[in-house]
């Protein structure tokens, strides 16, 4: 069985990627022309900065200030980290992106659960991303031939054979960019500039796409898991082709609370704060904590940078942990900068990294890609990566973040002055600085400033899908849906279906220029909205198509269901004759936001 799917691939792949010429270094960069990148567009000048922006040696003593204050407050203590035992790395790797089968025939890799098999994941890869798939499988062959007594396993040369006709993907990855970057720029080298302010960044924005912007959270969680597994491969690929070696690290086992506040696992937070409202998605105390600060006023010098008092922060801790649940907390005698301390001690007193210990070198290593845009894409794609209640918690906390920027013309604490004091509590975590040089730990501080930096600023284009992942997605359930029209019981009773409908009906209707617009959840059983060249899926409009304003804009949303995506939820400047086109067998539906 095995044997036959190996060869099943060999056919798959041959037909789809076209040919591997650098054998060497993989190198990457961004495309030869950056006005041609399909997401980001830098409106200043054209040649963007190839040099990293860091900050200066004042803002960098107030990150070693914090550091100190953490060490103090938290008594040092750490525990060891260790990274991923040889051939563990890519066999994890390989399992999360769901190609087990490439390397263990046994595996339950038909899971009826899955909603695609390898070889239709497969077939949708760019020649970056399968290059990426590539390493792994070798050199997890090798280290399986080593631990097995050189067992006979497929030679990784029979499932990635170049192919024969040298077929370009016609979408534009990240890590596709990146290659072409590098094959124009290989003696560009990174320098760094020490007194970078903040509105040195380049002011990059999203291209607008005729087919809607897709944010994190429109999706099903069907197609997002599928957005997670190209994701994976694509990050890896991107990394590869800088030639950025990444080493996973094996996070320990760490005995932690199950309940309460300060020093619980994320997911505990959550489970025990959705039994009180189902669907929180961000823990009840960093919620109000960050409320709190805002409703008493953003305007404190020196909010998150200047430290409470460690005896009274230490007491206001115990005193929540017993008093927050049962509404009995004094919030009206807490001050403003105990309030900052509880919220950075909230944070860097999980268990795991709020980053997770799997990609928290990875963002650390962000910095080494030689341009912002490129450090931009890795980014979108880690945050993509996260789990979704740690990306969930990260957005609001860096939305919380700009809210405080906002005033730094009171508070005095600028973009710079927030990434300089946070990183250490978003990075610092029991067992990152086990075994750190001093060398290192300098390294880490400007990189992780940096890095808090980043989030903060482009936090707008970072929680978005890109556009060419959504369209792997798209060709994913094309072929799933193919394979299923295959059986015949299907096709005659789709042609039975057809037959029995009445004539006028037969004609797709959006060929006619019109579409049809249901709203169940409404009573509203369908409305034929005529397809015009500027229709856009605004709120406003469909929503009057159900009610005269008894509803706010934001609590509906037209959705595109069925045909080649699961469910989206449609951003408002979507083009809708754009989109039929691209989905001409999809449903459109009205219904309240599922967020």
């Amino acid at each position: 069985m095995g044997f036959f799917f190996i060869i099943l691939l060999h056919h798959i792949l041959t037909c789809f990627f076209p040919p591997q010429t650098n054998q060497g270094r993989q190198t990457t960069g961004e495309d030869r022309s950056m006005n041609k990148d399909p997401r980001l567009l830098g409106s200043g000048s054209q040649t963007l900065s190839v040099f990293q922006d860091s900050l200066d040696e004042l803002e960098m003593d107030d990150y070693w200030k914090e550091v100190e204050n953490i060490t103090s407050s938290d008594g040092g203590v750490m525990c060891q980290c260790l990274f991923l035992p040889e051939g563990e790395q890519e066999e994890a790797w390989l399992a999360e992106a769901g190609l087990t089968r490439l390397f263990d025939d046994s595996s339950a890799a038909d899971d009826q659960d899955q909603e695609e098999d390898s070889a239709v994941f497969l077939s949708t890869l760019t020649r970056t991303q399968a290059a990426a798939v590539e390493r792994r499988v070798a050199s997890l062959h090798q280290t399986l031939l080593r631990r097995r007594n050189r067992q006979h396993l497929p030679d990784v040369r029979d499932i990635f054979r170049p192919p024969e006709k040298t077929e370009l993907n016609a979408e534009v990855a990240f890590s596709e960019q990146a290659l072409s970057y590098w094959d124009n720029h290989q003696r560009l080298k990174v320098t760094t500039s020490l007194n970078a302010s903040d509105d040195k960044l380049p002011n990059f924005k999203l291209l607008r796409d005729k087919t809607g912007q897709t944010r994190i959270g429109d999706l099903s969680p069907l197609d997002m898991k599928k957005v997670q597994r190209l994701v994976l491969v694509e990050v890896t690929a991107l990394f590869d082709t800088a030639g950025i070696d990444l080493k996973a690290h094996k996070a320990v086992k760490v005995k932690a609370k199950e309940s309460g506040l300060f020093g619980v696992p994320l997911n505990t937070l959550l489970e025990q704060d959705q039994k009180r409202v189902p669907g929180t998605k961000v823990p009840f105390i960093l919620q109000r904590l960050m409320r709190y600060i805002e409703e008493e006023g953003l305007d404190t010098e020196g909010l998150l940078r200047i430290p409470g008092a460690a005896t009274r922060v230490k007491s206001l801790c115990q005193e929540l942990e017993s008093a927050f649940y049962d509404g009995t907390f004094p919030w009206k005698q807490l001050k403003q900068h105990d309030a900052a301390s509880l919220l950075k001690l909230l944070i860097r007193e999980l268990p795991h990294p709020l980053l997770t210990v799997e990609h928290l070198n990875a963002f650390i290593a962000v910095n080494k890609f030689p341009t912002k845009k490129q450090q931009l894409h890795a980014l979108n794609l880690l945050v993509l990566l996260l789990p979704e209640t740690n990306r969930d918690t990260l957005k609001a906390l860096v939305e919380f973040f700009q809210r405080v920027i906002d005033h730094q013309a009171k508070n005095k604490m600028t973009l710079n002055n927030v990434s300089v004091v946070m990183a250490p509590n978003i990075f610092m975590f029991k067992g990152f600085r086990s075994k750190v040089t001093e060398q290192q730990e300098f390294y880490m501080a400007t990189n992780t400033a940096n890095i808090v930096r980043l989030l903060i600023r482009y936090q707008d284009l970072l929680w978005t899908i890109p556009k060419f992942i959504l369209n792997q997605v798209r060709r994913q359930n094309m072929e799933s849906q193919r394979k299923l029209n295959k059986e015949k019981a299907v096709r005659k009773l789709l042609k039975k279906i057809t037959t029995d409908r009445p004539h006028e009906k037969t004609i797709p209707e959006n060929s006619q220029g019109f579409i049809r617009v249901q709203a169940p959840q409404f009573s509203k059983v369908s409305m034929a909205v005529q397809l015009t060249e500027d229709l856009q899926a605004h709120p406003p409009y469909f929503c009057s198509l159900i009610f005269e304003n008894l509803l706010k804009k934001e609590d509906l949303c037209l959705y595109e269901i069925g045909g080649n995506i699961k469910e989206r939820c449609l951003d408002g400047e979507t083009f809708m004759k754009d989109l039929c086109q691209l989905n001409p067998a999809a449903e459109w539906v009205i219904k309240t936001v599922q967020r």
